[in-house]
């Protein structure tokens, strides 16, 4: 019981200081604005909770329960020994994995009530079963481990105290007077080299949110004309039996004309302007879908994947090749963003006073999207081809005839929707019905406005003698931000394109990776073990350049993702090739994006404010205080490195919420390291205090780190393990 309370008192300020320094990290979070804040909003609000409860238990449960479970551990120490003695070492030893084994079954009764136990057994029961089985093989497990352990004999006692070869090591380093300045020199050397040389090389871009798998789609018909609902539902029929006959789509909605389910999200109700009905389908759910073995680590184990024909992207893929071959409309489908994207992710905006050059800009914002390659599925805001019928009443002949201008709108209203009488209620509606009054069917065209005849102080008139109409083009609605008119232009980007790199950076060219829903076509060559379609060539002069260049190792692939292709499309907008007065900004994913990594970087030096303000409270010592917030910032290095090895772009929500995160753990080791040396550096020289300290602190040091690497092990290979089904 001493022991544990020696503990708890002498780790306090560390503990403390630790877990106050993780919480600086994630101080900032719950301030992050907008839609990605919103997303991201209970992960900092979950951290903090659960590292309070931490600190709780470790200064306040642990000690206490420390000093009860000390008695239980004195007479396992008993029971160990009656065993020893009792049993040959050998038995000893066997017993110890079958404990082990029992203690499995025990957590998964746990887990499972029908694990051990026959179906049907109350789920109390077999909770109790399993928690007494674990409880007992966890105890048998201890007592006949201690019983088998090997004791040597003792070492001979010697004066001094011997050095472990990482000591040694520690020594060598901190020992020599040349050594510090060469380590030091080379930590930063390999960092500058890996954030500013190898990264810029080998990174594979910059995305606002990890791809997902998606789970839900909705198909957008798109047609122009004027339309009746039987053809627009027709169209919409024949995209809902292309839909519904894929052996992966499990729920199919359809709605021709306005309507459709709210999917949510901040891309809800954002569709192309000439879209005339909606197919909204589901697939099949990631974990009910079809299994296919897959082999791991050169064949030595397998892991179960969801089959090639039931992911998401490649049941859209060829969803989209079908829906291509319908004739005389276009039908394009958008995948339900699993996080907080809003559409289509390159999403242009223009910005003028003069309505002519801001329809001229649009068009040639359209135009360079489709010869960019990559973008897809383009649209934009100008309004659909039609006309709108102006009538206009020369008030001063109509004056003359005698004849009043809102009589001359309800003859005018006649023809159209009818002149408003009165409003009724019905028992089959929960709204108000217009009661109107119009002209027959046959008479509802804009040529009865040449027959008809207003009643004036001088008799009849006809309208035709001071209203004439006139076909003006068709303008859908204005859309105004700060005071400008606006006009979007968006696209998606094609999946699978791949962009070849020079070691300069230029762009030799843009391939397509064949796969069964895209097989090579035109010029292609073989890759890595891949087949590669080349798409278009920019500085490379022909194929066979590229292929030669990526062959030798002169160039490299990037795959093509929006923040690549808003940077191509940005370096022709900043030629002004845009005529008047027109403005430009990337808006959507992009404004968001920026948001994001703007407010991340402040977040992060507001959290290294904080962490420095303890620091300097625990340690008393702006060196020691500089001294671990610099071991943050040269953590980041291994960040770049692994987003290398796992082959990984830089994504500004999750790996920037991992680098806040990780300035948080990395602090904890450095205030053990730093506050253990203060202690030792007190009655000890401090080359002796940096050896021990290395030494007696390694341990802790490796655990927690291995211990959080093991925990994370699962998210980064994408394994699900199954505790309940087995």
């Amino acid at each position: 019981m001493h022991a544990y309370v020696e503990a708890a008192q002498r780790m306090f300020w560390p503990v403390v200081s630790s877990t106050a320094t993780t919480l600086c990290a994630f101080l900032p979070m719950p301030f992050w604005p907008g839609v990605p804040g919103e997303f991201m909003g209970m992960l900092p609000v979950t951290i903090i909770f659960v590292l309070s409860a931490s600190l709780v238990v470790a200064l306040i449960y642990l000690p206490v329960m420390g000093g009860v479970t000390g008695r239980v551990s004195r007479n396992f120490s008993r029971a160990s020994d009656w065993l020893r003695s009792r049993m040959p070492w050998v038995v000893c030893a066997a017993l110890v994995p079958v404990c082990w084994y029992a203690m499995f079954c025990g957590a998964m009764q746990v887990l499972n009530p029908h694990y051990l136990l026959p179906a049907g057994t109350p789920g109390p029961v077999g909770l109790v079963v399993g928690a007494v089985l674990f409880m007992l093989a966890a105890s048998g497990a201890s007592v006949s481990l201690s019983a088998a352990r090997i004791e040597r004999a003792q070492r001979r006692v010697r004066s001094g105290r011997g050095l472990t070869a990482f000591g040694w090591f520690i020594k060598a380093i901190a020992g020599n007077p040349i050594m510090p300045i060469v380590a030091i020199a080379a930590v930063f050397t390999g960092v500058f080299y890996v954030a500013f040389v190898l990264f810029p090389e080998k990174s594979l871009g910059v995305e606002f949110f990890v791809e997902s798998e998606p789970e839900q789609a909705t198909v957008y018909v798109r047609a122009r004309g004027n339309l009746s609902l039987a053809e627009t539902d027709a169209m919409v029929h024949q995209v809902e039996d292309i839909v519904s006959a894929h052996p992966a789509v499990i729920n199919v909605f359809a709605f021709a004309g306005d309507g459709g389910l709210d999917t949510g999200g901040p891309a809800a109700g954002q569709h192309p302007a000439d879209t005339v009905g909606q197919v909204q389908f589901e697939i099949i759910p990631w974990e009910d879908r079809p299994k296919v073995s897959e082999p791991i680590l050169n064949g030595r184990f397998h892991k179960q994947v969801t089959a090639p024909a039931f992911d998401g992207d490649t049941v859209i893929d060829q969803l989209n090749a079908e829906l291509a071959k319908l004739p005389g409309f276009e039908a394009e489908i958008l995948a339900l963003a699993q996080g907080p994207a809003s559409g289509k992710p390159v999403h242009l905006r223009l910005m003028a006073d003069g309505w002519d050059d801001l329809t001229e800009a649009t068009n040639m914002a359209r135009s360079q999207f489709e010869s960019t390659p990559g973008l897809t599925q383009i649209e934009d805001t100008l309004p659909l081809p039609g006309i709108d019928w102006q009538i206009d009443v020369d008030v001063e002949k109509a004056g003359r005839y005698g004849a009043d201008v809102a009589i001359v709108g309800a003859m005018v209203q006649l023809v159209t929707r009818g002149i408003l009488l009165d409003t009724m209620r019905v028992d089959s509606s929960d709204e108000e019905i217009d009661i109107r009054v119009r002209l027959p069917r046959q008479d509802r065209v804009l040529s009865t406005l040449d027959t008809l005849k207003v009643r004036t102080r001088d008799g009849l008139v006809p309208l035709s003698n001071f209203v004439t109409r006139q076909p003006v083009q068709k303008v859908a609605k204005i859309t105004r931000v700060d005071q400008q008119r606006i006009r979007d232009v968006k696209a998606d980007v094609t999946p699978g394109l791949s962009l070849a790199l020079d070691a300069g950076g230029d762009r030799l060219g843009v391939l397509r990776l064949a796969t069964e829903d895209h097989p090579a076509t035109g010029r292609s060559f073989e890759l890595n073990g891949e087949t590669y379609s080349v798409v278009t060539l920019s500085v490379a002069s022909s194929a066979d350049d590229l292929e030669a260049a990526l062959s030798g190792g002169t160039a490299r692939l990037a795959p093509i993702n929006p923040n690549e292709r808003i940077a191509v499309l940005t370096e022709w907008l900043e030629t002004d090739p845009l005529p008047g007065s027109n403005n430009w900004e990337w808006t959507g994913d992009q404004e968001e994006q920026a948001e994001s990594g703007a407010f991340l970087q402040n977040a992060f030096m507001g959290a290294l404010g904080l962490m420095f303000i303890i620091l300097l409270a625990q340690f008393n010592s702006f060196y020691n205080s500089v001294l671990v917030l610099l071991a943050v910032v040269l953590s980041t290095t291994g960040v770049l490195i692994g987003m290398m090895v796992m082959q990984q772009p830089f994504s500004i929500i999750m790996t920037g919420t991992g680098i806040v995160a990780l300035a948080g753990i990395v602090v904890n080791n450095n205030i053990v390291l730093i506050d253990t040396y203060q202690e030792y550096s007190q009655y000890m020289p401090r080359i002796e205090a940096i050896v021990r300290t290395a030494e007696s602190r390694i341990r802790p040091v490796l655990l927690t780190t291995i211990t959080t690497m093991a925990g994370l092990a699962p998210m980064m290979f994408g394994l699900s393990l199954d505790f309940i089904n087995g």
